[in-house]
């Protein structure tokens, strides 16, 4: 079926000399694997360049049931970015983002809120000037509530402790032991409530930065299955000392 959607390129693979097979996050049918082939020129065909990852796609492609590699008919790019593919700190946020759909969208059907907020989010930092320090934090925090296991933030109170199985915070602690302690928990619930337009209001130093991703990550963990160790993180945590 000849179809016309946006897309986001997950990652993208060598498949011989001149072939590539590029993953894609489109509006319109969800997580697809596409054959293509790149040219050198830079007067016609795909260039490499619009295979990098997070790059926003208007695409043309035609999907058959049952068939691994599909075909692309027509690329071109939907959202030029102008800052993140130059700015060092906005390329390591992009090279971990990037990491973690990959993984978290594994087998991800269509869902076109959730292409929205992905694509929102990255123009929102191409855009940004400042105050993305937290970018990475709030953007995985949010996009848990497109994939069903937002946290019930409706039962914190202070002291309470987080439930990373249940999602949910507790006057005590659970039976066992995913679980965060009170003032951890207290950083999640205040991260959970920021919007991208607010969060440079609430200042971390890079150890409880890092501490609160970290978290994060092991909540995806326990929610999605076979979730790895993302390679990208440690240079993640080396970002924004103060800030």
């Amino acid at each position: 079926m000849l179809t016309k959607t946006w897309a986001i390129v997950l990652r993208t693979i060598k498949y011989g000399e001149r072939r590539m097979i590029t993953e894609m996050f489109t509006r319109s049918s969800g997580r697809i694997s596409f054959a293509v082939s790149v040219s050198r020129s830079s007067y016609g065909g795909l260039r490499r360049q619009m295979l990098q990852p997070l790059t926003l796609l208007d695409i043309e492609c035609d999907i058959r049931p049952h068939i691994p590699l599909q075909k692309l008919r027509d690329t071109r790019l939907a959202v030029p970015y102008v800052s993140l593919p130059s700015d060092p700190v906005k390329i390591s946020i992009s090279l971990f983002i990037s990491e973690f759909l990959c993984h978290a969208l594994r087998g991800e059907q269509h869902n076109e809120q959730l292409f929205d907020y992905i694509a929102d989010s990255l123009c929102w930092l191409d855009n940004s000037a400042s105050g993305h320090a937290n970018f990475h934090i709030v953007f995985l925090m949010r996009m848990s509530l497109f994939l069903g296991f937002y946290p019930n933030l409706d039962c914190y109170t202070p002291g309470s402790w987080f439930d990373l199985r249940a999602g949910s915070f507790t006057a005590t602690h659970p039976s066992h032991h995913d679980v965060i302690e009170p003032a951890d928990a207290a950083r999640i619930s205040v991260m959970m409530r920021m919007r991208f337009a607010t969060m440079h209001l609430y200042r971390m130093s890079r150890d409880e930065r890092n501490r609160t991703l970290d978290i994060i990550i092991r909540y995806y963990r326990i929610h999605i299955p076979d979730f790895p160790e993302l390679r990208s993180l440690d240079v993640l945590h080396e970002l924004f000392d103060g800030i």
